[in-house]
């Protein structure tokens, strides 16, 4: 049976961390502690790959990505644009999914410090950020992406996800609609809860308009597809004139849904925008209007941050880089559902 650094803490009375920063960053810990742990690595046999070279006080060539969904596209896109600028400076990526899960979150971090990585990329699945600043404490850089740092204490790279909200909702107010209906969750996620901000803020100052929120378990098609159904099932003039999803995956769900019950004609009866444009909303059987993120660009960015940061050490500067949504419009959202257009 392999020897783990838990292994090795445990035996030698000190955390993780601890040992992490024997093997990586050995200036950082006491001499006799460093001499405790080195000789129970030795007496247990502990040995990676890389071992010898990082025993001498190099770092890992690998960076941790924690996204909230390996499933999305979105996070794919993103992972994709990381992995590209890590290979161009020597590095490579792991990636792992939370399921916005703070117990998943919370192992994998655990993994990722084993591993040594030389800095960590993460969207957080809540807003505490104390585990990460017990990262960061070890040595360790942390940039949040797809998500802001409210009070610029860590890096990040994200989008202006209540602007977002409020392009999306007021191209369904400019096309006369009025009955404006809200598909996301968990609001716990401050990406959605941003999202309906900006919803909100356009709804309040329209007179005559309304916001129903159809809140959801999971950002997903299934979940997307419930709510399609259940505002299919609502009287006519009782349900939403026009939906905007927190993301395309609930948005395709709603289409989906809306679709299939053979009654409800998109966008004539009602118009659908989304979020993210990922690749699957243009081929959708009616297109998707969709809000854009950069994906790839929000990733390298990331990777690029995070590599200054890790650079200047104690010295970085905590950088925040917000990029600037774009409604893509399309015919789920025309008044003329021929129409085709990209602003």
């Amino acid at each position: 049976m392999a020897i783990s650094v838990r292994d090795v803490a445990r035996e030698s009375g000190v955390s993780v961390g601890t040992v992490s920063n024997v093997l990586n960053r050995p200036g950082m810990v006491a001499p006799a502690t460093v001499t405790r742990v080195t000789e129970v690595i030795e007496r247990l046999g502990f040995v990676r790959n890389d071992a010898a070279r990082q025993l001498r006080g190099g770092r890992s060539r690998s960076l941790g990505l924690v996204v909230l969904d390996s499933r999305n596209p979105f996070f794919m896109d993103v992972t994709h644009g990381a992995q590209q600028r890590s290979l161009d400076n020597g590095y490579s990526v792991l990636m792992g999914a939370s399921d916005d899960s703070v117990t998943n979150e919370t192992r994998l971090l655990d993994l990722f410090e084993e591993q040594r990585v030389a800095g960590l990329l993460i969207s957080p699945a809540r807003a505490d950020l104390n585990r990460l600043w017990r990262f960061r404490e070890s040595g360790t850089p942390v940039v949040l992406v797809d998500r802001g740092s409210g009070d610029q204490s860590f890096s990040s790279v994200s989008v202006d996800d209540v602007e977002g909200g409020r392009i999306a909702t007021q191209h369904l107010i400019d096309v006369s609609r009025r009955r404006i209906g809200f598909v996301g969750g968990p609001i716990e996620i401050e990406q959605v809860r941003h999202r309906l901000d900006g919803a909100e803020s356009v709804v309040a100052a329209v007179p005559g308009a309304s916001l129903e929120i159809f809140t959801t378990k999971a950002l997903t098609v299934l979940e997307g597809r419930a709510i399609g159904e259940r505002i299919a099932a609502m009287p006519a003039l009782q349900r939403p004139d026009a939906i905007f999803a927190a993301n395309d995956l609930l948005a395709l769900g709603v289409l989906q849904a809306l679709v299939l019950s053979g009654k409800i004609r998109v966008p004539e009866d009602i118009a659908l925008v989304g979020y993210d444009d990922i690749d699957f909303a243009e081929s959708a059987v009616v297109p998707l209007t969709s809000v854009r993120q950069p994906a790839v660009e929000i990733g390298r960015t990331a990777v690029e941050v995070l590599l200054r940061e890790a650079e200047a050490g104690s010295a970085a500067v905590r950088e925040q880089f917000v990029f600037a949504p774009k409604l893509v419009q399309r015919a789920s959202s025309a008044l003329n559902p021929a129409m085709h257009r990209t602003d």
